[in-house]
């Protein structure tokens, strides 16, 4: 499938617009152009918020990084253990 464009959305997003301007539209159908407008709108704000690697600042500092380890936080030895053999209380 082909990516769509910031192009193809405002294409998209003006014929909807003349569509509702032309006035001949039947109620349900211009309720239906109004819901494409506005997630058009959603849209393009979407992908104005997102930044891609090419345009981030950031992207060139982190391209030579590299995964390391760090020390574990895992509180896994300090809980207390229940003993072996007890027998488990269940609800009944």
């Amino acid at each position: 499938m082909d990516k769509v464009t910031a192009e193809d959305l405002a294409r998209i997003r003006g014929w909807a617009k003349e569509k509702i301007a032309q006035g001949s539209e039947p109620p349900w159908a211009w309720y239906q152009y109004m819901k494409l407008i506005e997630t058009i709108q959603a849209l393009e704000a979407g992908m104005a918020a997102v930044t891609t690697r090419e345009s981030s600042p950031q992207s060139a500092e982190h391209l030579d990084a590299h995964l390391r380890l760090v020390g574990s936080t895992d509180q896994r030895d300090t809980a207390q253990h229940r003993p072996a053999g007890l027998p488990t209380q269940l609800p009944t």
